[in-house]
């Protein structure tokens, strides 16, 4: 029978921090209200050395936080985390509206009484949740200022005119930031003191195609070389500033197999995917062009699929 543990064996993750990761498993028993929270995620994260300092951080009581460029696994990285140590997820994305009562809770009426309408952030607390904060450099200071007292060794939440709540045992943070996206900025120091920071590197072959395995088991093996191939030679093109990074999509490049798996070609799921997430024409001409050295116009979904 397959284990959770299985991808770390096989990455040779340290065993004394498996170890570790059964004894908090044990240690904190999951609220049954909270157990659709768990989710098996997707994708399986590969990196054997991201991986051991995650679970290490995450084993000493430390928040996380994961930088690095576009499609480098920050949230499977995140996802992962919260399944092997079987805690219930909340995610939080940042954006401009995001507020501090998006995160902690909101007065709302309800049987002729003012109650407080929790917020990610509160019920992380109360649950011993992972709550995952996706592009938090987007985040404005007002939203940023409240979680400081959570993030730090306070561990709490003080809430205006309601109880002051301590943070559950496991109650971990994680943090994700892209560079250079519209709207993100510079965090400030006093929040990037809060956290432990992960510089994810850039995927590589080998990964990519323990990725693409994963998803698609019956693919020819020969020819998803030449996914992996197409994601990369786009990837060093936007590494060179020959163009953006939009077209960087593993998602993209992922869904774009469904639908070959469904029959389309695969030239035509490549530009729904990846070409087309580009609105510059002669940006768009520069991705076809590579696009062509890889994924022939021929190609049907029997080149890629075994039957």
């Amino acid at each position: 029978m397959a284990s959770i543990y299985d991808f770390l064996y096989e990455q040779n993750v340290n065993e004394k921090l498996i170890g570790e990761i059964k004894k908090f498993r044990k240690k904190y028993a999951l609220d049954g209200e909270v157990k659709n929270r768990v989710v098996k995620p997707q994708f399986t994260f590969y990196g054997k050395e991201i991986l051991e300092m995650a679970v290490s951080a995450v084993i000493k009581g430390e928040n996380i936080l994961l930088t690095g460029p576009k499609a480098t696994g920050k949230n499977v990285l995140s996802d992962n985390l919260a399944y092997l140590f079987n805690r219930p997820s909340y995610n939080v994305s940042f954006n401009v509206n995001t507020d501090s009562a998006s995160l902690i809770g909101t007065d709302t009426f309800e049987d002729n009484q003012v109650k407080l309408r929790k917020g990610p952030v509160y019920q992380c607390a109360v649950y011993g949740g992972f709550g995952i904060f996706d592009e938090i450099n987007m985040a404005k200071n007002d939203a940023v200022s409240v979680l400081h007292s959570t993030l730090d060794h306070r561990r709490l939440i003080d809430i205006p005119g309601y109880d002051k709540i301590l943070l559950h045992g496991a109650t971990r943070f994680i943090g994700t930031m892209n560079y250079g996206y519209a709207g993100t900025k510079e965090l400030n120091e006093a929040l990037v003191s809060r956290f432990l920071v992960i510089d994810m590197p850039a995927v590589n072959e080998e990964t990519l195609l323990k990725i693409l395995h994963d998803a698609f088991p019956n693919a020819n093996k020969k020819n998803m070389t030449q996914f992996s191939g197409l994601f990369l030679d786009l990837q060093l093109k936007a590494l060179n500033g020959e163009i953006t990074t939009k077209a960087i999509d593993l998602r993209g490049m992922l869904s774009a197999l469904k639908t070959v798996e469904a029959g389309l070609a695969p030239s035509s799921a490549i530009k729904m995917g990846i070409t087309n997430k580009s609105f510059d024409v002669f940006e768009r001409e520069i991705i076809d062009d590579v696009v062509l050295t890889r994924i022939p116009l021929e190609w049907t979904k029997q080149d890629i699929f075994e039957a």
